[in-house]
Protein backbone atom coordinates (compact mmCIF):
# COMPACT_ATOMS: atom_id res chain seq x y z
CA UNK A 1 0.00 0.00 0.00
CA UNK A 2 1.57 3.29 -1.09
CA UNK A 3 1.45 6.49 0.92
CA UNK A 4 1.12 10.02 -0.39
CA UNK A 5 2.59 13.26 0.99
CA UNK A 6 -0.90 14.10 2.26
CA UNK A 7 -0.87 10.95 4.41
CA UNK A 8 2.50 11.89 5.92
CA UNK A 9 1.18 15.37 6.75
CA UNK A 10 -1.93 13.86 8.43
CA UNK A 11 0.19 11.46 10.50
CA UNK A 12 2.47 14.28 11.65
CA UNK A 13 -0.51 16.40 12.71
CA UNK A 14 -2.26 13.57 14.57
CA UNK A 15 1.01 12.61 16.24
CA UNK A 16 1.27 16.10 17.61
CA UNK A 17 -2.27 15.88 19.00
CA UNK A 18 -1.55 12.77 21.13
CA UNK A 19 -1.78 13.81 24.79
CA UNK A 20 1.13 12.59 26.94
CA UNK A 21 0.00 10.61 29.97
CA UNK A 22 1.50 9.59 33.27
CA UNK A 23 2.63 5.98 33.51
CA UNK A 24 0.36 3.54 35.28
CA UNK A 25 2.77 3.19 38.17
CA UNK A 26 2.74 6.95 38.83
CA UNK A 27 0.17 6.70 41.63
CA UNK A 28 2.14 3.90 43.29
CA UNK A 29 5.35 5.92 43.11
CA UNK A 30 3.75 9.09 44.47
CA UNK A 31 2.06 7.09 47.23
CA UNK A 32 5.33 5.39 48.22
CA UNK A 33 7.16 8.72 48.29
CA UNK A 34 4.37 10.34 50.34
CA UNK A 35 4.46 7.48 52.86
CA UNK A 36 8.25 7.66 53.08
CA UNK A 37 8.33 11.42 53.67
CA UNK A 38 5.43 11.28 56.13
CA UNK A 39 6.98 8.35 57.99
CA UNK A 40 10.32 10.15 58.30
CA UNK A 41 8.68 13.33 59.59
CA UNK A 42 6.54 11.29 61.99
CA UNK A 43 9.60 9.64 63.53
CA UNK A 44 11.58 12.88 63.69
CA UNK A 45 8.78 15.04 65.07
CA UNK A 46 7.29 12.37 67.32
CA UNK A 47 3.83 12.51 65.75
CA UNK A 48 1.22 9.81 66.03
CA UNK A 49 0.39 7.29 63.33
CA UNK A 50 -2.85 9.13 62.56
CA UNK A 51 -0.97 12.38 62.01
CA UNK A 52 1.50 10.62 59.72
CA UNK A 53 -1.31 9.08 57.68
CA UNK A 54 -3.00 12.47 57.27
CA UNK A 55 0.29 14.03 56.17
CA UNK A 56 0.87 11.21 53.65
CA UNK A 57 -2.58 11.80 52.19
CA UNK A 58 -1.98 15.53 51.84
CA UNK A 59 1.37 14.93 50.16
CA UNK A 60 -0.26 12.52 47.70
CA UNK A 61 -3.06 14.99 46.90
CA UNK A 62 -0.44 17.68 46.23
CA UNK A 63 2.12 15.52 44.42
CA UNK A 64 -0.13 13.70 41.96
CA UNK A 65 -1.70 16.80 40.35
CA UNK A 66 1.65 18.59 40.34
CA UNK A 67 3.33 15.80 38.36
CA UNK A 68 0.28 15.59 36.09
CA UNK A 69 0.49 19.32 35.34
CA UNK A 70 4.11 19.00 34.27
CA UNK A 71 3.52 15.98 32.02
CA UNK A 72 -0.14 16.09 30.96
CA UNK A 73 -1.14 19.75 31.21
CA UNK A 74 -3.49 21.85 33.26
CA UNK A 75 -6.80 20.16 32.37
CA UNK A 76 -5.57 16.68 33.24
CA UNK A 77 -4.03 18.01 36.45
CA UNK A 78 -7.35 19.57 37.47
CA UNK A 79 -9.10 16.27 36.77
CA UNK A 80 -6.58 14.32 38.86
CA UNK A 81 -6.89 16.86 41.68
CA UNK A 82 -10.67 16.45 41.73
CA UNK A 83 -10.27 12.66 41.69
CA UNK A 84 -7.83 12.78 44.62
CA UNK A 85 -10.17 15.03 46.61
CA UNK A 86 -13.13 12.69 45.99
CA UNK A 87 -11.16 9.65 47.09
CA UNK A 88 -9.81 11.56 50.06
CA UNK A 89 -13.32 12.48 51.16
CA UNK A 90 -14.38 8.84 50.76
CA UNK A 91 -11.50 7.62 52.92
CA UNK A 92 -12.16 10.37 55.48
CA UNK A 93 -15.73 9.09 55.87
CA UNK A 94 -14.83 5.40 55.74
CA UNK A 95 -12.05 5.46 58.35
CA UNK A 96 -14.21 6.67 61.30
CA UNK A 97 -16.91 4.17 60.33
CA UNK A 98 -14.49 1.24 60.30
CA UNK A 99 -12.88 2.45 63.51
CA UNK A 100 -16.26 2.74 65.23
CA UNK A 101 -17.40 -0.74 64.15
CA UNK A 102 -14.07 -2.26 65.18
CA UNK A 103 -14.16 -0.51 68.57
CA UNK A 104 -17.70 -1.69 69.31
CA UNK A 105 -16.87 -5.24 68.23
CA UNK A 106 -13.69 -5.26 70.28
CA UNK A 107 -15.33 -4.04 73.49
CA UNK A 108 -18.82 -5.49 73.11
CA UNK A 109 -18.38 -8.90 71.52
CA UNK A 110 -17.09 -10.44 74.73
CA UNK A 111 -20.23 -9.39 76.62
CA UNK A 112 -22.66 -11.03 74.18
CA UNK A 113 -24.02 -14.32 75.49
CA UNK A 114 -27.33 -16.11 75.82
CA UNK A 115 -27.72 -14.99 79.43
CA UNK A 116 -26.89 -11.39 78.46
CA UNK A 117 -29.77 -11.40 75.99
CA UNK A 118 -32.24 -13.23 78.26
CA UNK A 119 -31.70 -11.58 81.65
CA UNK A 120 -32.64 -8.19 83.04
CA UNK A 121 -30.86 -6.06 85.63
CA UNK A 122 -33.37 -6.74 88.41
CA UNK A 123 -31.45 -7.36 91.63
CA UNK A 124 -28.03 -7.13 89.93
CA UNK A 125 -25.48 -4.90 91.66
CA UNK A 126 -22.22 -6.29 90.26
CA UNK A 127 -21.36 -8.86 87.63
CA UNK A 128 -24.07 -10.48 85.54
CA UNK A 129 -27.32 -9.09 84.31
CA UNK A 130 -28.39 -8.43 80.76
CA UNK A 131 -30.39 -6.32 78.33
CA UNK A 132 -33.62 -8.29 77.97
CA UNK A 133 -35.75 -5.58 79.58
CA UNK A 134 -34.09 -2.85 77.50
CA UNK A 135 -34.34 -4.86 74.29
CA UNK A 136 -38.05 -5.51 74.78
CA UNK A 137 -38.61 -1.86 75.69
CA UNK A 138 -36.83 -0.65 72.55
CA UNK A 139 -38.84 -2.98 70.30
CA UNK A 140 -42.18 -2.03 71.88
CA UNK A 141 -41.54 1.72 71.97
CA UNK A 142 -40.24 1.80 68.41
CA UNK A 143 -43.11 -0.37 67.15
CA UNK A 144 -45.68 1.93 68.75
CA UNK A 145 -43.91 4.99 67.29
CA UNK A 146 -44.01 3.36 63.85
CA UNK A 147 -47.74 2.62 64.18
CA UNK A 148 -48.34 6.27 65.06
CA UNK A 149 -46.07 7.96 62.53
CA UNK A 150 -46.45 5.83 59.39
CA UNK A 151 -50.20 6.45 58.76
CA UNK A 152 -49.83 10.17 59.52
CA UNK A 153 -46.77 10.49 57.31
CA UNK A 154 -48.25 8.51 54.41
CA UNK A 155 -51.57 10.35 54.41
CA UNK A 156 -49.76 13.69 54.58
CA UNK A 157 -47.55 12.75 51.64
CA UNK A 158 -50.56 11.55 49.62
CA UNK A 159 -52.33 14.85 50.26
CA UNK A 160 -49.30 16.91 49.26
CA UNK A 161 -48.76 15.00 46.00
CA UNK A 162 -52.24 13.99 44.90
CA UNK A 163 -54.67 16.56 46.33
CA UNK A 164 -52.93 19.69 47.53
CA UNK A 165 -50.82 20.77 44.57
CA UNK A 166 -50.37 24.54 44.70
CA UNK A 167 -52.81 25.10 47.57
CA UNK A 168 -52.02 27.29 50.55
CA UNK A 169 -52.59 24.44 52.99
CA UNK A 170 -50.07 22.29 51.13
CA UNK A 171 -47.45 25.04 51.27
CA UNK A 172 -48.05 25.54 55.00
CA UNK A 173 -47.86 21.79 55.60
CA UNK A 174 -44.59 21.53 53.67
CA UNK A 175 -43.14 24.39 55.70
CA UNK A 176 -44.19 22.76 58.98
CA UNK A 177 -42.68 19.43 57.91
CA UNK A 178 -39.41 21.22 57.14
CA UNK A 179 -39.49 22.84 60.58
CA UNK A 180 -40.18 19.50 62.28
CA UNK A 181 -37.19 18.00 60.49
CA UNK A 182 -34.85 20.25 62.48
CA UNK A 183 -36.50 19.85 65.88
CA UNK A 184 -33.99 18.60 68.50
CA UNK A 185 -34.89 15.24 69.96
CA UNK A 186 -35.01 16.59 73.50
CA UNK A 187 -37.68 19.08 72.44
CA UNK A 188 -39.80 16.19 71.17
CA UNK A 189 -39.33 14.50 74.54
CA UNK A 190 -40.37 17.63 76.41
CA UNK A 191 -43.45 17.96 74.21
CA UNK A 192 -44.48 14.35 74.90
CA UNK A 193 -43.88 14.83 78.62
CA UNK A 194 -45.91 18.04 78.69
CA UNK A 195 -48.77 16.33 76.85
CA UNK A 196 -48.82 13.41 79.27
CA UNK A 197 -48.54 15.69 82.29
CA UNK A 198 -51.61 17.63 81.12
CA UNK A 199 -53.57 14.39 80.83
CA UNK A 200 -52.28 12.17 83.66
CA UNK A 201 -50.42 14.44 86.09
CA UNK A 202 -46.81 15.41 86.82
CA UNK A 203 -45.60 12.00 88.02
CA UNK A 204 -46.32 10.18 84.77
CA UNK A 205 -43.51 8.19 83.12
CA UNK A 206 -44.63 5.55 80.63
CA UNK A 207 -43.24 3.88 77.54
CA UNK A 208 -46.00 5.23 75.33
CA UNK A 209 -44.70 8.73 75.99
CA UNK A 210 -41.42 7.67 74.42
CA UNK A 211 -43.38 6.38 71.43
CA UNK A 212 -45.05 9.79 71.04
CA UNK A 213 -41.67 11.54 71.16
CA UNK A 214 -40.12 9.16 68.62
CA UNK A 215 -43.18 9.48 66.36
CA UNK A 216 -42.66 13.26 66.23
CA UNK A 217 -39.12 12.63 65.01
CA UNK A 218 -40.19 9.97 62.50
CA UNK A 219 -43.06 11.83 60.83
CA UNK A 220 -40.94 14.34 58.84
CA UNK A 221 -38.72 11.58 57.48
CA UNK A 222 -41.70 9.44 56.49
CA UNK A 223 -43.45 12.40 54.85
CA UNK A 224 -40.40 13.47 52.87
CA UNK A 225 -39.44 9.99 51.68
CA UNK A 226 -43.00 9.03 50.76
CA UNK A 227 -43.58 12.36 49.01
CA UNK A 228 -40.49 11.94 46.84
CA UNK A 229 -41.43 8.36 45.96
CA UNK A 230 -44.97 9.34 45.01
CA UNK A 231 -43.69 12.16 42.81
CA UNK A 232 -41.52 9.65 40.92
CA UNK A 233 -44.57 7.67 39.82
CA UNK A 234 -45.17 8.58 36.14
CA UNK A 235 -48.28 10.66 35.50
CA UNK A 236 -49.08 8.39 32.54
CA UNK A 237 -50.05 5.62 34.98
CA UNK A 238 -52.53 7.88 36.74
CA UNK A 239 -53.98 9.17 33.46
CA UNK A 240 -54.37 5.65 32.11
CA UNK A 241 -56.25 4.64 35.25
CA UNK A 242 -58.49 7.71 35.05
CA UNK A 243 -59.19 6.95 31.38
CA UNK A 244 -60.56 3.55 32.39
CA UNK A 245 -63.01 5.23 34.75
CA UNK A 246 -61.19 4.30 37.97
CA UNK A 247 -61.83 6.85 40.75
CA UNK A 248 -58.92 8.80 42.17
CA UNK A 249 -58.79 7.10 45.56
CA UNK A 250 -58.71 3.68 43.93
CA UNK A 251 -56.01 4.83 41.52
CA UNK A 252 -53.88 5.89 44.46
CA UNK A 253 -54.44 2.58 46.28
CA UNK A 254 -54.10 0.23 43.30
CA UNK A 255 -51.67 2.05 41.01
CA UNK A 256 -49.67 4.77 42.74
CA UNK A 257 -48.95 3.12 46.10
CA UNK A 258 -47.83 -0.27 44.71
CA UNK A 259 -45.50 1.47 42.26
CA UNK A 260 -43.85 3.51 45.02
CA UNK A 261 -44.04 0.77 47.67
CA UNK A 262 -40.34 -0.13 47.64
CA UNK A 263 -39.15 3.43 48.16
CA UNK A 264 -41.81 4.13 50.80
CA UNK A 265 -40.77 1.06 52.82
CA UNK A 266 -37.13 2.11 52.56
CA UNK A 267 -37.98 5.56 53.89
CA UNK A 268 -39.96 4.08 56.78
CA UNK A 269 -37.10 1.78 57.75
CA UNK A 270 -34.62 4.66 57.56
CA UNK A 271 -36.91 6.69 59.82
CA UNK A 272 -36.96 3.81 62.32
CA UNK A 273 -33.17 3.55 62.17
CA UNK A 274 -32.93 7.30 62.76
CA UNK A 275 -34.95 7.26 66.01
CA UNK A 276 -34.14 3.86 67.49
CA UNK A 277 -30.93 5.21 69.01
CA UNK A 278 -32.40 8.39 70.53
CA UNK A 279 -31.65 8.76 74.23
CA UNK A 280 -32.75 12.19 75.47
CA UNK A 281 -36.52 11.98 74.78
CA UNK A 282 -36.76 8.45 76.17
CA UNK A 283 -34.79 9.38 79.27
CA UNK A 284 -37.18 12.27 79.91
CA UNK A 285 -40.57 10.71 79.28
CA UNK A 286 -40.11 6.90 79.42
CA UNK A 287 -37.71 6.85 82.35
CA UNK A 288 -35.57 3.87 83.34
CA UNK A 289 -36.09 0.65 85.24
CA UNK A 290 -34.21 -2.54 86.01
CA UNK A 291 -37.21 -4.81 85.48
CA UNK A 292 -39.05 -6.11 82.44
CA UNK A 293 -42.11 -4.03 81.58
CA UNK A 294 -44.17 -5.15 78.59
CA UNK A 295 -46.97 -2.62 79.13
CA UNK A 296 -46.51 0.63 77.24
CA UNK A 297 -49.23 2.35 79.28
CA UNK A 298 -48.15 1.47 82.80
CA UNK A 299 -44.86 2.26 84.50
CA UNK A 300 -41.38 3.18 83.39
CA UNK A 301 -39.79 1.31 80.51
CA UNK A 302 -36.10 0.81 79.81
CA UNK A 303 -34.72 1.12 76.27
CA UNK A 304 -31.33 0.24 74.83
CA UNK A 305 -30.03 3.84 74.44
CA UNK A 306 -31.03 4.69 78.01
CA UNK A 307 -29.54 1.39 79.20
CA UNK A 308 -26.21 2.23 77.55
CA UNK A 309 -26.24 5.69 79.12
CA UNK A 310 -27.12 4.40 82.59
CA UNK A 311 -24.55 1.60 82.52
CA UNK A 312 -21.74 3.86 81.37
CA UNK A 313 -22.63 6.67 83.78
CA UNK A 314 -23.03 4.28 86.74
CA UNK A 315 -20.82 1.29 85.89
CA UNK A 316 -20.62 -0.10 89.40
CA UNK A 317 -17.45 -1.47 90.99
CA UNK A 318 -15.33 -4.47 90.02
CA UNK A 319 -15.66 -7.71 91.93
CA UNK A 320 -13.74 -7.85 95.19
CA UNK A 321 -10.08 -8.70 94.63
CA UNK A 322 -10.05 -7.92 90.89
CA UNK A 323 -8.46 -5.01 89.06
CA UNK A 324 -10.60 -5.14 85.94
CA UNK A 325 -12.91 -2.41 84.65
CA UNK A 326 -16.34 -1.93 86.23
CA UNK A 327 -18.92 -4.43 84.93
CA UNK A 328 -21.17 -1.68 83.60
CA UNK A 329 -18.70 -0.80 80.86
CA UNK A 330 -18.87 -4.26 79.30
CA UNK A 331 -22.67 -4.26 79.49
CA UNK A 332 -22.80 -0.84 77.83
CA UNK A 333 -20.56 -1.93 74.96
CA UNK A 334 -22.55 -5.13 74.53
CA UNK A 335 -25.82 -3.20 74.37
CA UNK A 336 -24.27 -0.80 71.83
CA UNK A 337 -23.27 -3.76 69.66
CA UNK A 338 -26.81 -5.16 69.81
CA UNK A 339 -28.26 -1.75 68.91
CA UNK A 340 -25.93 -1.40 65.91
CA UNK A 341 -26.87 -4.92 64.86
CA UNK A 342 -30.58 -4.05 64.95
CA UNK A 343 -29.99 -0.96 62.82
CA UNK A 344 -27.92 -2.99 60.34
CA UNK A 345 -30.65 -5.63 60.07
CA UNK A 346 -33.26 -2.94 59.47
CA UNK A 347 -31.22 -1.38 56.68
CA UNK A 348 -30.57 -4.77 55.05
CA UNK A 349 -34.29 -5.53 55.23
CA UNK A 350 -35.05 -2.19 53.57
CA UNK A 351 -32.62 -2.97 50.74
CA UNK A 352 -34.15 -6.40 50.20
CA UNK A 353 -37.72 -5.07 50.21
CA UNK A 354 -36.78 -2.28 47.84
CA UNK A 355 -35.29 -4.78 45.41
CA UNK A 356 -38.26 -7.16 45.68
CA UNK A 357 -40.96 -4.53 45.22
CA UNK A 358 -39.15 -2.30 42.75
CA UNK A 359 -41.12 -1.70 39.53
CA UNK A 360 -40.23 -4.23 36.85
CA UNK A 361 -38.18 -2.64 34.09
CA UNK A 362 -37.60 -4.08 30.62
CA UNK A 363 -34.24 -5.41 31.74
CA UNK A 364 -35.69 -7.24 34.76
CA UNK A 365 -38.66 -8.82 32.99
Amino acid sequence: MTTTPLDHDFESVTAGLVQPQLPRWAAVLIGAMALAVAGLLTMVMGWSVVGGAILAGLLFVIGMPTWSRVVEGGRAAADRLATCLVWGAFVAVLVPLIWLVWLVLKNGLGAISLSFLNESMRGVVGEGGGIYHALMGTLLVTLAATVISVPIGLFTAIYLVEYGKGSRLARVTTFLVDVMTGIPSIVAGLFALALLVLIFGPAIRIGFGGSIALALLMIPTVVRSAEEMLRLVPSDLREASYALGVPKWRTIVKVVMPTAFGGIVTGIVLAISRVIGETAPLLIVAGATDSVNMNLFNGRMMTLPVYIFSQYSSPGVPAFGTDGPPPGYARAWGAALVLIGIVMILNLAARILQKIYAPKSDRRR
